[in-house]
């Protein structure tokens, strides 16, 4: 907000009223930027998460691509296709709260089940790979999760960074400017006030 939309008030309760707009702005900045570097260090904290869990998933499925192409080489296709689970593995996710910041937090799963009925792989390369597939999805879907909260939080801590770019580069400098000024002119009616009244003295005395 410019100074000419807005009227500069005048006077000692003016400079009153411009001392807590001050003192408001300044409190308000300094939680932004508390909260900043909470948003931050959180973003930062998920980002590591994630890619250690993308170097799980990518390991994890490395190797099984592997298991996989000795396993088919030595069953066929008709083995891989017998091993296949019916049952499917199920992730949740649950979600926290950083500064009013709704994100991915923790990830839960549940493997597969496979039932008496069914059969098991064929050979020890398929049992490798069907080991090594299990132990990438729930990296994935870590990965995923804290991506995405990275994301949330970065996106967050955009939004503040500009609110308090705001503050401090416009607003704190626009009030105390308008401090100043009204500080000045108090001091320049005091003491024009104050040679009024030595004037007066001087010559009710004469």
């Amino acid at each position: 907000m410019s100074a000419h939309a807005r009227r500069v008030p005048t006077g000692r309760a003016g400079r009153l009223r411009l001392r807590r707009s001050l003192g408001t702005a300044r409190r308000g900045a300094d939680l932004l930027e508390h909260k900043l570097r909470l948003l931050l260090d959180r973003e930062r904290a998920e980002r590591r998460a994630a890619e250690e869990a993308y170097r799980v998933w990518r390991d994890r499925l490395a190797e099984a691509d592997v298991w996989l192409v000795r396993g088919v080489l030595l069953g066929g296709e008709r083995a891989l296709a017998e091993a296949v689970l019916a049952d499917r593995a199920f992730v949740d996710v649950e979600w926290d709260a950083l500064m009013d910041v709704r994100h991915p937090a923790t990830v839960a799963w549940t493997a597969p089940v496979r039932s008496p009925a069914e059969p098991t792989p064929s050979n020890t390369a398929l049992a490798h790979a069907e080991s090594s597939y299990l132990a990438a999805v729930p990296a994935a879907a870590e990965h995923a999760a804290r991506t995405a909260a990275a994301r949330l939080l970065s996106a967050e801590a955009e939004r503040t960074a500009q609110r308090v770019r705001a503050l401090r580069r416009h607003w704190i400098p626009q009030l105390e400017n308008e401090l100043s000024a009204v500080e000045l002119a108090l001091e320049e009616a005091e003491h024009e006030e104050a040679v009024r009244r030595r004037w007066a003295a001087t010559h009710g005395a004469g």
